[in-house]
């Protein structure tokens, strides 16, 4: 099913098993002028996105069938949009399998529609807006230790071969490949890419560089590109 508005040409896949959920965050996306897209579950979800150009998809975790995690497995196998997810489990293992595999943001039902929406905005602009022709940092090409990040099509490359990063990924590799030889901590990571405050017990950055690690590095747990600075944060260091 689909709802369709002139005002903004994204479209968005809600893919979830609640009727009052969907219908909730499709008014508030419909009156930003987003295109939504809906699913009942992760099958039907999957079916759009063969059928459809979609931009963004909004994933519950717990849901009959294929549940939220596996439907976000199979969406990575060949699509590199942001995925926010959402669960009504608090614990930190959902989390960390959320965003483990593939997922860009996380979000704990109850929430805010109008934060979902900020979030999604965010995820957007940081993955269209500013991959734009006449974005600010058209034709700088960053080379360092092999890897290559083109950052007018997000394009990067480990030994002139692509690699797939999510958006996430990429940001993250983004900031710490801007300032060579600096130490980030998870904090600041989290900050600059996120545009959030920082919270105690927080994992989602050290999983995202992992997946990174996974990605880029010869042996991720013995990583050369990514460097940890224990007790500290990352950097990567100049060549």
């Amino acid at each position: 099913m689909v709802i369709k508005m002139e005002m903004n040409t994204y479209n968005i896949l809600i893919i979830d098993d609640s009727v009052e959920i969907i219908e909730l965050i499709e008014i508030f996306l419909a009156n930003e002028g987003y295109c939504v897209y809906k699913a009942m579950n992760g099958m039907e979800g999957l079916k759009i996105l063969q059928e459809n150009s979609i931009h963004l998809v909004v994933l519950d975790i717990m849901m009959p069938g294929i549940d939220g995690l596996e439907t976000c497995r199979r969406i990575r196998q060949n699509r590199n949009i942001p995925i926010i997810m959402l669960s009504a489990k608090s614990q930190d293992m959902d989390k960390i399998l959320g965003l483990g595999i593939g997922a860009d943001d996380y979000m704990i039902k109850p929430f805010n529609p109008m934060e979902l929406i900020a979030r999604i905005k965010a995820q957007l602009r940081r993955n269209f807006y500013l991959s734009s022709p006449n974005s600010e940092r058209d034709e700088n090409v960053i080379h360092m230790k092999g890897v290559t990040i083109n950052r007018n099509n997000h394009m990067v490359t480990l030994n002139d071969k692509e690699i797939n990063l999510t958006p996430t990924e990429y940001d993250i590799l983004l900031v710490l490949a801007e300032n060579l030889g600096k130490v980030y901590s998870a904090e600041e990571i989290f900050e600059k890419v996120w545009k959030e405050k920082y919270y105690d017990s927080n994992n989602t950055v050290m999983v995202h560089i992992w997946r990174l690690r996974e990605k880029i590095e010869e042996n991720p747990k013995q990583p050369k590109i990514i460097e940890t600075v224990w007790g500290v944060g990352y950097k990567i260091e100049k060549n």
